[in-house]
C-alpha cells in the first residue's frame, strides 16, 4: 500500500492480548486515515451508548496518510472516542511527532480496548508490542513520566501520556505527546486514565512508501510555497503565535470576557501575541514538517510564577485570562504551563473557572464552598491555585474538574455555563462573528473553533471577506469549512496549511502519495462522509437537533460594550437552511438519499 501503512494494531488491556488487521483499502479510501479511518473503526465497533469511563469503551489513536511525510505539516494524529465531558464523539487532534512515529512503526491505527488491572504502559517498537507495568510512574506529571518512559523504553522515543488530571479522570483531561503537544479537548485523557493506560511509547523504522514520488514532491514544494507567501501562515503565526488574534478579536469587538458577559476588554492588549513575544518568548517552534511554527516557547521571570514551558495560545490566553477578568500574562502563561504538566484542557479549564467566578459573584457560590477561596473576577493568584487543585482534583477543583455544564447545573443554575453540547466554547464571541456561532452549534464534539474555522472568511479575509455581523451565505461557508477541515484531519495535516494552501492542494498531494485519485470534489465528498458519520453516532448517541444551540445568553443578551455592542447570535435562523445544505431533515437528521450519496447506507 501507498500512503498508508497496511495495518491496524489492536490492544486488549483486560485479557493482554495483542493483535493486528490488515487495513481495508476501501475504508482508507473512502475515510483516508486519522480522524476519518479512527471514526469508522471506532463506530464500527462501540455501541453510542456506552459509557465513556466504561472498560466496553475504546479508545483509537491514528495517523494520517501525510503523518510523517514532508506534506506541509503533516505531524498530526486523532484520537477517536466518546467524550466523557460531552457523552457524544470526541476527535482530539494534536501534532508534534507522536502521530508520524506511530506511522512510521507501521501502523494505520491503534485501537486500544478494555481496561487494566493496574497502571500499565504500551511500548511499541515496529513490530515489537508490549504492555508494561506503570505502578511506579502513576502519579506522576506529565514532564516526569515522559523522562521515565523514555529511560526505560529508548531515549528517541515518542511519548503520549496524561498526567494526574487523566488519572483522576478530570472531564476535560487532555492526552499530552512530546510533553507539551495536546489531544485536548472532550476529555480523551480521562478515557485513557479510566483504562489504567498511563503512557504509550513509540519507535518506528519503517518507510512510507509514495505511488508517485515526484508528483508528490512537486505538490508538496508547491504548497509550501503558497503557504510561505501567506500573510498569516508565513508571517503573522510565526511572528506572534496564535495569541496574534487577541488584539484583532477584540477589535471587532467578538473577544468573550468575564464568562461572555461582554465582548471586548480594554487591557487585551496585556495578554496579545505582541505581549507574549516581548515579554516572554524564548522562540518559535513547530510541529514535525511545519512550516508555520506557531508554538511558543515561552519563559516567565518573575519568581512567583517563574517556569519555562509552552503556550500559551491564544485559547488559553483568553480562557484563563480575560474570560476570568485576569490580564496578569506571567500569571496566565504559568497556569497554561501547569495544564501542560498536569494534562488537561487550558479552554475547558478557564472557562469553567470564569463560569464559578461568575456564580461566586451573584452569591450562587460562596466561600463555603471554595474553602475560603476568593473567587471573584480578575484574582490571579486565584487561577495559579485553582489550575493546581483541579489537575488534582482538591477542594473545590474537584467540583471544577467536571466542566462547567455539571458545575452550573449542580447549583441549579445553567445559564452559567457557556458550553455547547457541555462543551466550552472557545474565544470567538458567536455574537459578534455569526459563522462561527453557527459552527459551534452544529459541531459533532461540541463547542469547537477548529473544526471549521470561519474565522479565516470573517475576521482575517483570507480567500474571501464575510461581514462577520450577517447571517447571509454562513450555512454554506460553516459547511464548506466543516468538510474541508474534516478531510484535512483524516489526512494527518495540519489546518494551519489552509493559511495558503485549498482544496486542490491537498487532493494533489493525497493522489500522488496513495495512488487513489482525489479530485477536489472527491476531497471534500470524504470530509462530508466523515462529517455525517460523526452525526450518525451522535444521533445514535441520544443527542438530537435540540442539542444544536447555542447558550440562551448569545441569543438573548447582546454584546455590551465595543464595536459589536448590541450584537446577539442568529443561529436559530441559520439552523434550517444549514440542515437543507447538508441534506438532512428538519430535525437534523441525514436523509436516507444523502447517505446513499455518501456510501453511508
Amino acid at each position: 500500500m501507498n500512503g498508508w501503512s497496511g495495518t491496524i494494531l489492536r490492544v486488549n488491556l483486560t485479557t493482554g492480548a495483542v493483535s493486528r488487521q490488515a487495513t481495508d483499502l476501501k475504508d482508507a479510501a473512502l475515510y483516508i486515515g486519522a480522524r476519518g479511518l479512527g471514526d469508522k473503526l471506532y463506530i464500527d465497533e462501540v455501541d453510542p451508548k456506552v459509557d465513556p469511563l466504561s472498560p466496553d469503551n475504546k479508545i483509537v489513536f491514528a495517523p494520517g496518510p501525510f503523518s510523517g511525510t514532508f506534506a506541509p505539516s503533516g505531524g498530526r494524529y486523532h484520537v477517536v472516542t466518546k467524550g466523557p465531558l460531552t457523552d457524544a464523539i470526541a476527535g482530539s487532534n494534536s501534532g508534534g511527532s507522536f502521530g508520524p512515529e506511530l506511522h512510521y512503526a507501521g501502523y494505520d491505527a491503534l485501537i486500544v480496548e478494555g481496561k487494566a488491572d493496574e497502571p500499565v504502559y504500551l511500548w511499541i517498537k515496529d513490530d515489537v508490542v508490549e504492555i508494561r507495568k506503570a505502578s511506579h510512574i502513576w502519579g506522576k506529571w506529565v514532564p516526569d513520566t515522559t523522562d521515565l518512559v523514555r529511560a526505560e523504553t529508548d531515549l528517541e522515543a515518542k511519548v503520549a501520556c496524561i498526567g494526574p488530571a487523566g488519572e483522576k479522570q478530570v472531564l476535560f483531561a487532555a492526552i499530552m505527546n512530546e510533553m507539551h503537544r495536546a489531544a485536548g479537548r472532550s476529555g480523551v485523557g480521562a478515557v485513557m486514565g479510566s483504562k489504567n493506560l498511563k503512557a504509550i511509547a513509540v519507535v518506528g523504522t519503517k518507510a512510507i512508501k509514495v505511488a508517485n514520488p515526484k508528483a508528490f514532491k512537486d505538490a508538496v514544494l508547491v504548497g509550501r510555497k503558497k503557504i510561505k507567501e501567506h500573510p498569516v501562515g508565513g508571517a503573522g503565526l510565526k511572528a506572534y503565535g496564535t495569541d496574534v488574534l487577541v488584539n484583532i478579536l477584540n477589535q471587532i469587538g467578538s473577544f468573550p470576557t468575564n464568562n461572555f458577559q461582554d465582548g471586548y476588554s480594554p487591557t487585551a492588549d496585556k495578554v496579545g501575541g505582541e505581549s507574549l513575544s516581548a515579554n516572554q518568548l524564548v522562540r518559535a517552534k513547530g510541529c514535525f514538517s511545519c512550516v508555520i511554527s506557531c508554538g511558543r516557547v515561552s519563559k516567565v521571570k518573575e519568581p512567583k510564577y517563574a517556569g519555562e514551558g509552552e503556550g500559551p495560545e491564544y485559547e488559553a490566553a483568553w480562557s484563563m485570562g480575560p474570560d476570568c477578568g485576569i490580564d496578569n500574562l506571567d500569571a496566565i502563561t504559568h497556569s497554561n504551563h501547569l495544564c501542560n504538566e498536569l494534562g488537561m484542557d487550558p479552554i475547558s479549564f478557564g472557562s469553567t473557572l470564569a463560569c464559578a467566578m461568575e456564580m461566586f459573584e451573584a452569591g450562587i457560590i460562596t466561600t463555603k464552598d471554595t474553602d475560603g477561596q476568593d473567587l471573584r473576577f480578575g484574582n490571579a493568584d486565584t487561577l495559579v491555585e485553582l489550575t493546581r487543585k483541579t489537575g488534582l482534583r482538591e477542594g473545590i477543583g474537584n467540583k471544577l474538574a467536571l466542566g462547567s455544564y455539571r458545575l452550573a447545573n449542580s447549583y441549579g443554575h445553567p445559564e452559567y455555563s457557556m458550553t455547547v453540547k457541555k462543551q466550552e466554547m472557545p474565544a470567538y464571541d458567536p455574537r459578534g462573528v455569526q459563522g462561527i456561532g453557527l459552527q459551534y452549534a452544529t459541531c459533532n464534539r461540541g463547542g469547537c473553533h477548529v473544526k471549521g474555522y470561519t474565522i479565516a472568511v470573517e475576521v482575517l479575509g483570507c480567500g474571501a471577506k464575510l461581514d462577520p455581523h450577517v447571517t447571509t451565505d454562513k450555512p454554506f461557508w460553516v459547511k464548506l469549512f466543516q468538510d474541508l477541515t474534516a478531510a484535512i484531519d483524516a489526512s494527518g495535516g495540519c489546518i494551519f496549511g489552509t493559511f495558503g494552501m485549498g482544496g486542490e492542494n491537498y487532493a494533489a498531494m493525497l493522489s500522488a502519495l496513495t495512488g487513489v485519485t482525489y479530485t477536489p470534489e472527491d476531497y471534500l465528498k470524504a470530509g462530508e462522509r466523515i462529517w455525517n458519520l460523526e452525526r450518525m453516532f451522535n444521533l445514535e448517541a441520544g443527542l438530537t437537533s435540540k442539542d444544536d444551540v447555542l447558550p440562551l445568553r448569545m441569543t438573548k443578551l447582546p454584546i455590551k460594550t465595543g464595536p459589536s455592542k448590541g450584537e446577539l447570535s442568529h443561529v436559530p435562523e441559520m439552523l434550517p437552511e444549514y440542515y437543507k445544505l447538508r441534506g438532512w431533515d428538519e430535525e437534523g437528521v441525514p436523509t436516507k438519499e444523502r447517505l446513499h450519496d455518501l456510501q453511508l447506507a
